[in-house]
Order: C-alpha cells, then structure tokens, then sequence
C-alpha cells in the first residue's frame, strides 16, 4: 500500500544551493541594498549641516518616511505589472540618482521634494525582491528562503551605520563620500539586476491545453482588500510591529525614567541582533516544518509576553529577560510571517499581496513610536499593558486569519492558485510552475 510522503525539512545551505540564479542575485541584492541603506540615519544631521533648523530636519526625515511608505505600495503593483527585474532597476536607478543630487541642491523645497523620492524610490525594489524570491523557490522551502531573505537585511542593517559613519570620517565628516557611497551601491545593483534578474516571471500554461491562449489574470490593491482573511492578517502585521518598535522608543524612555543605567538597554538591543542574526536560521531549520498558523501566533504570544515581563519593576534582569523573550517568538515566527505574504494570494496578484503586507509594516514602524510615546506619558510605567493587550488583539486576529496554503487544496479546474479564503494549491514546487523571459 503506497504512503503518502513528507517532503524533508528545507537546509540552509541547500536551498540557496539549489536556487536559481536569479534568487541568488536577488538575495545579495537585499544584503547589498541594506548595506547601503544608511541615508535615513544621517539625514536629520546633512539637512541641519545646511544651516536648516532642527524642525526642518526633522519634517524632512518625516517626507523621507511618508516617501517609503507610498514606494512600497507602488512597488507591489510594479511587481506584478512591470516584473522584479525592470521594477528593481528602476528602484535602484532612481535611488542612485536622487541620493547624489542631495548634495547639490539650491534650496529647502527642492531638498524635502528629492527627500520624498529618494525615500519612495528606494522602497520599489523591496516587493519586487520578496515577490521574485517566492515565485522562484517551492513551497516547501518558502519559509527557509524568507529566512534567508530576513538575515541579509538584518545583516546589511546591522553594517549600515557603521559603514555610514567610516564614509563620513574618511571624509573629515562630511557627507560628499557618504551621499556618493550610498548611490554608487545602489547604481553597481542596478547594473546587476539588469543583467542577471530574469525580465519577468510568469506561469506556465495548463499542460493539458485547457488555458492554452487564455488572457493572463490581472488585477489591482482592491482585489487584495476583498480577501477579508487577508486583510485581518495586514492589520495582525500593523499592530504587532507597532507593538515590536517600542523597543526602540518607548523601552528606553521609560528606562531612563526609572533610573537604570542605559547600559543595559544597549545591551538587551545588542543581543535582539546578534540572536536574530546567528541563530534564526538554524531555528528556521525546525519551525519551517510547524503549520504557519501555529509558527505566527507563536511569535504573537512571545512578543505579547515579552513586553508584559517589562511591566514589572524595571531593572536589569527585567529588560534582559523581557528582551529574550520577544527575541524568541521574532526568530521562530518571523520568516513564516513574511513568507506567508508571498503564498497568501493568486499569483498575478502575489506583488500586491506583498506590497500590501510591507506597507502596514511601514505604517506600523511610522505610528508605533508616536502612539507609545503619548501612552507611556498617560500611563507611565504602567503603558507596558496596554502595550501587551494591543499584540494579544493582534494575536486573535493571527489565529482568525491565517491559514496554511501548504496545506490546503487548490480550487479545482481554477487554473491558478486562490486566495487565502480558499488557499493556495500547495504540494508541487512552484518554481515547476514558472517559466522565465529574459
């Protein structure tokens, strides 16, 4: 009597082995655009150096972040419409060119306008790349690429600043090298990507003939609100990273008001990264196997847990403990979470799903830090709480929402994958699926 066979569990150095080409170009491209990513950082200090006030400085800073946010909304449609490769060339192009005019600006509204298109434009590229990854990788290796995927940009964010300030000091702190370094990067990618990224993906016809001169699908952000289960999973993902970015706002105020040492609070941040960094990809190596459902909530429930541990009173142990324990549910949950925005939804609308998924991500990084700041000044030390009670709704919202399209049946005689209401048809690879135009 035949059996029915689980595939092993995805290997690290295996599957980027065995990816394609294309994935491997598109996985140091994340890498290479997040090392390269450190404008944001000094920003606020070029504008001031221009003799510009704090406010000013800061209000351009806040375009640049409105900026990223509308490019990575546009950057979904690009993807499905213009494919990773023309959408990751013009990102990439765009950001070369608006970085190093910074430095040569006549007045203050032509630098908060290119401040806004630099910020948009740099933001295309990141859901064409996801979107490219997970249509070139199987489903049974979707978690551990997104891993991967996760670690160049944890990686590239962690040498970020410091590669920032080197640029700097070597140029007797200015900003011409820094500026002139950031566009260089993104220019010597967008070369890469012109020659080495396929010009578009798309699946391969019924075998059977039964599509054979059909119209391919399309489709826009609207399709992506009508999936109802979708769209709580997006307001899950807006909540939860509102709630993850008070470790980098409203943690070190309240730190600072109770009287510890901010030493400690560095810390706890240096070993979030370095954890993240060395051990999320082993981990992934197991929980890849776990229903995505369960792999989420999980992270949900340590992240709520983990803030709620900074609700008692504050000291060393306090934050280090509570720390680890969010850090825990980020490297067990956190692929899963942005895999599963990839094989959410159809597949000519994938770009969008993604889109759509990283721009709550945004907004929620934008809002986060505002509303913890108000809150923690209504209710002092007590706001890690309501802090908690905010990533518990996020958590119910998780565990009504997702579904693992993994494992649910496709729609028969569809002739496309369905949405994350009927679930994406999921044991066969969907790189055999996918054929490449160049």
């Amino acid at each position: 009597m035949a059996t029915e066979t689980t595939p092993p569990a995805a290997k690290v150095w295996e599957t980027f082995r065995l990816a394609p080409m294309a994935v491997k170009v598109m996985l140091l491209g994340v890498f290479i655009n997040r090392i390269g990513g450190f404008l944001n950082i000094f920003l606020v200090l070029f504008v001031t150096s221009q003799g510009y006030s704090v406010q000013l400085a800061a209000l351009t800073l806040g375009v640049y972040g409105a900026g990223e946010v509308a490019g990575t909304f546009i950057g979904g449609m690009l993807a499905d419409r213009l494919g990773a490769r023309n959408a990751t060339v013009i990102s990439m192009a765009g950001t070369a060119v608006f970085t190093a005019s910074l430095l040569y600006l006549p007045n203050y509204a032509l630098l908060l306008v290119v401040a806004a298109a630099v910020g948009l434009v740099s933001q295309i590229y990141r859901p064409a790349s996801a979107t490219l990854l997970s249509e070139l990788t199987a489903d049974d290796r979707q978690i551990m690429m997104f891993a991967m995927y996760r670690f160049g940009l944890n990686v590239g964010s962690t040498a970020a600043p410091l590669i920032g300030y080197a640029l700097y000091h070597l140029n007797d702190e200015r900003y011409t090298l820094l500026f002139w370094g950031e566009a260089l990067i993104a220019l010597a990618y967008a070369i890469l990507a012109l020659f080495a990224l396929p010009a578009k993906t798309r699946h391969a016809p019924d075998p059977d003939g039964a599509d054979a001169g059909a119209a391919v699908p399309t489709g826009s952000y609207l399709d992506v609100l009508r999936d109802r289960r979708y769209v709580l999973y997006l307001i899950a993902a807006f909540l939860g990273v509102a709630v993850y970015m008070q470790y980098l706002s409203t943690l070190p105020l309240d730190i600072q008001a109770a009287g510890v040492a901010i030493f400690w609070y560095t810390l706890a941040v240096s070993l979030n990264g370095a954890i993240v960094i060395m051990f999320e990809l082993l981990v992934t190596k197991v929980s890849q196997t776990w229903p995505m459902r369960i792999s989420i909530a999980l992270a949900y429930a340590l992240i709520a847990g983990g803030v709620a541990f900074y609700a008692l009173p504050l000291g060393p142990a306090v934050i280090i403990i509570g720390t680890l324990i969010w850090t825990l549910g980020e490297i067990l949950g956190g692929p899963a979470t942005f895999a599963y925005a990839a094989m959410a939804g159809p597949p000519h609308l994938k770009g969008r799903y993604i889109g759509s998924f990283q721009v709550m991500f945004g907004v929620g990084q934008a809002v986060g830090p505002v509303v913890g700041g108000i809150m923690l000044a209504q209710l002092g030390h007590q706001v890690w709480i309501f802090i908690a009670l905010v990533e518990v709704v996020a958590l119910g919202f998780v565990l009504a929402s997702v579904r693992d399209p993994r494992r649910l049946p496709a729609v028969p005689g569809s002739g496309a994958v369905p949405s994350a209401d009927a679930a994406a048809g999921a044991d066969a690879p969907v790189d055999a699926g996918i054929t490449t135009e160049r």
